[in-house]
């Protein structure tokens, strides 16, 4: 049995279809499982409610042989250790407590940097990382860098003001990756039950781009001139607490970037292992420009 958290997410969707095609028994933590499409609620078991909660992923554990671990974004949080840590620590005793044999996360590259020092929610699943394998667990951080798929938060601002914003400097050239790709990867660990110990196994794409690269690969693709615009940290501190992020969580995500501007995610060497196939151009033709239209 494998047990899968944040099912409804964009990772865990596709890593739930991918699991489900090789015929792998699943069971699903879910808050709201009305969320889950028709096929799936069909072929797995469920267990209702947060994967944070002890008794939900106590029950969820028995009987369980691998789990996957995905702590969700929590605006809200008192701080990324709170959001990281203590929301896993519970399911750090469910592991132990039912001899879960083997555990894949999803963390963030930069361990061994200095910039992982201070880099909010990355020094803070660094940590968890350290945290789950601590549990006697065999554990795989799936390490990334930022995601593709984030950009389609900023749809609304791609028709409107043709462009797209981050705090990255324009020409740094930095690893983006396909959540697609990284539940490929995850669903190969997952379904692999020769592996011990505890490691890191990187998702890095197949190119390093600039955000002003980026830009030209959207215009071209969408047909449309996009340009992109750097944001201050300050200004985008304002727009997250604006959104309801509180204040601790809206400086971890300002450091976090402050943190990639300095070479955060280019510190692992990109390696036949850790390259994985999704170009930041297929992504836009295959994911971006359906979502514009």
């Amino acid at each position: 049995m494998i047990v899968i958290t944040a099912p409804t997410s964009t990772i865990g969707r596709r890593l739930v279809d991918d699991l489900l095609e090789a015929g792998a028994p699943l069971r699903l933590v879910v808050r709201d499982p009305a969320r889950l499409a028709p096929h799936v609620r069909e072929r797995a078991e469920v267990v209702v409610g947060s994967h944070g909660d002890a008794a939900v992923i106590d029950r969820a554990c028995a009987g369980a042989e691998a789990v996957f671990w995905l702590a969700p974004a929590d605006p809200a949080a008192p701080s990324a250790e709170a959001a990281y840590l203590d929301f896993t620590r519970p399911a750090c005793e469910a592991f132990a407590r039912h001899g879960v044999r083997r555990v894949v996360g999803i963390s963030a590259l930069g361990r061994g940097t200095p910039m992982a020092a201070h880099a909010g929610p990355v020094t803070a699943s660094l940590a968890m990382d350290d945290l789950i394998a601590a549990s006697g667990v065999a554990y795989r951080a799936v390490v990334c860098p930022s995601f593709m798929h984030n950009l389609l938060h900023q749809t609304g601002a791609l028709r409107e003001q043709r462009a797209f914003f981050m705090t990255i400097d324009p020409d740094l050239k930095s690893p983006f990756v396909a959540t697609a790709d990284i539940a490929a990867t995850s669903a190969r660990l997952l379904l692999d039950d020769s592996w011990r110990a505890s490691g890191e196994v990187a998702c890095l794409g197949p190119e390093d781009v600039s955000p002003h690269e980026m830009a030209q690969i959207i215009s071209e693709v969408l047909g449309t001139e996009i340009g992109y615009r750097q944001i201050p940290g300050a200004a985008l501190k304002e727009r997250m607490t604006g959104f309801g992020m509180t204040g601790a969580m809206a400086q971890a995500m300002v450091d976090m970037f402050d943190a990639k501007n300095q070479g955060l995610d280019n510190a692992a060497p990109r390696t036949p292992g850790s390259t994985t196939p999704t170009t930041f151009r297929e992504w836009c033709e295959s994911t971006l420009k359906p979502a514009m239209s």
